[in-house]
């Protein structure tokens, strides 16, 4: 196994894209790995089918969206390999990828690897979440850019978060008027002071008054501050069920859309035992990055959403910065050249992250999302562990951490390997014991990060 590749990417993404295409442009020989079919990440899926097959429906998504589709040609023309449909289950520190697709383990070896795999939605713990007619509005989501399904009957969307209102917009624009917005409690005081440098971040301001905009005119009920929330039903979602102003409601609903904000995917980060950090404005976990993405392991560089909640056009504009800092390890251009070719993207990449901090401050979750107060609410959906049980080991064990829980219980031990539980676990013992998360810490998580069976592995090639 010869060390040809120069930049391993793992995640076709914006980052991974961006990373990939400068990378070959620098004359590196670049491969991209990635789950999906089709390049484009979570944000731009199924952007190349929706333009071919169905081009009246890119206007469903908004103008991001087709954006998108110029940064896949541009990857797809770059001369960077693709690897479609192939999950990546363990990375050494000798920087050898491990990978499945079509149904067998490979392995490759490169001078360099970069993690962009994006983020994933903050799990949503609450009474009902489990039914069927439940999802998270991420999941709904795909499902209208890949196969233009639209739900059907009476649609709530709830939580917060960006995402909450650009799906609502989209349902709309496709036809499927939401029945119902139930906006968990912003903290408009605590974002206001960040309000000056979020009007000079380039659109998103006008972005987001648009969709607000959109909804009003199209009389979608849309009700602020709503707490306590309970999805109701026999065998499936029938009603949704909260607080507001002070008294309960129920609102009828065929299909529950939930959100409470994204955090970064970093299983694989966290594998590679890459530093971590507690980043308290959005409450989750990050890795430790320099200027240039580099993280605490020597040649793991980490762009997007997978380092640090960001956007999509600021993924982008770091995967393009990641991959001249990885040239510039390498050797393939001077570090002088790096910091000129570097220094355009590195500005505007500034005027984009000018809005992160009142989004992070408005949309930071309540307590009661992130830590459920109704002990028969399941945490870990793999294990049907419940926050109850949760607590009740905490106390009887004096478990520290979340490694002490998944002795217990097996939470954390699913199919998932953590990713719906963890930071709800870490939530919990911070709380009983009433200290921060940061000290509370997360999973150790160790490959396979991703499902792979002994006949793969028995069968990699020697």
């Amino acid at each position: 196994m010869s060390a040809a590749i120069d930049l391993a990417v793992v995640g076709a993404g914006p980052a991974g894209l961006a990373a990939a295409t400068t990378a070959a442009g620098l004359g590196m020989k670049a491969i991209v790995l990635d789950e999906q079919p089709a390049p484009g990440g979570q944000i731009y899926r199924g952007v190349e089918d929706v333009a071919t097959r169905r081009p009246g429906r890119l206007a469903i998504f908004g103008e991001d969206y087709a954006d998108g589709l110029a940064l896949v040609r541009r990857f797809r023309a770059s001369g960077a390999e693709h690897v479609a449909s192939a999950a990546v289950w363990q990375v050494d520190r000798d920087l050898t990828v491990h990978y499945r697709a079509c149904g067998t383990a490979r392995s490759l070896r490169a001078r360099q690897v970069l993690l962009a795999t994006g983020a994933m939605e903050r799990p949503v713990p609450l009474r009902g979440w489990t039914l069927p007619g439940v999802m998270t509005c991420g999941a709904a989501q795909v499902l209208l850019k890949t196969a233009g399904v639209v739900p059907e009957g009476r649609v709530v969307l709830a939580g917060s978060g960006p995402l909450l209102l650009l799906l609502a917009s989209q349902l709309l624009r496709a036809g499927a008027r939401p029945a119902a917005i139930l906006e968990t409690p912003l903290n408009y005081r605590r974002a206001l002071r960040h309000l000056p440098r979020f009007l000079l971040a380039p659109g998103y301001a006008a972005k987001g008054l648009g969709m607000l905009g959109a909804l009003r005119s199209a009389g979608v009920p849309y009700r602020r501050g709503v707490r306590d929330i309970h999805v109701v039903g026999t065998g499936h979602a029938e009603c949704i069920d909260y607080e507001w102003d002070g008294t309960r409601f129920a609102e009828a609903a065929d299909v529950v859309l939930l959100h409470q904000g994204v955090v970064p995917n970093a299983n694989l980060a966290w594998s590679l035992r890459c530093e971590v950090k507690w980043d308290n404005r959005q409450r989750c976990f990050r890795p430790v990055l320099d200027a240039w993405g580099r993280s605490s392991v020597a040649g793991v560089w980490i762009a997007g959403d997978g380092g640090g909640i960001a956007g999509a056009r600021a993924a982008e504009l770091s995967g393009t910065i990641a991959a001249f800092g990885a040239a510039a390890e390498i050797g393939r251009i001077s570090a002088e050249e790096c910091a000129v070719r570097a220094s355009a993207t590195r500005a505007e990449l500034a005027r984009h992250i000018k809005a992160r901090a009142f989004l992070d401050a408005l949309y930071r979750p309540a307590q009661e999302a992130v830590a459920p107060r109704a002990g028969d609410v399941i945490v870990c959906r793999c294990e049907e562990v419940t926050a109850g049980e949760i607590r009740r080991i905490i106390l009887e064990q004096d478990c520290p951490g979340p490694n002490q829980t998944k002795a217990f219980t097996r939470c954390g031990m699913g199919p998932c390997q953590g990713r719906l539980c963890g930071l709800t676990v870490t939530e919990l013992i911070a709380e009983y014991r009433g200290i921060s998360a940061r000290d509370v810490g997360y999973y150790r998580i160790r490959p396979p990060v991703q499902p792979v069976t002994l006949g793969e592995i028995a069968g990699m090639e020697k």
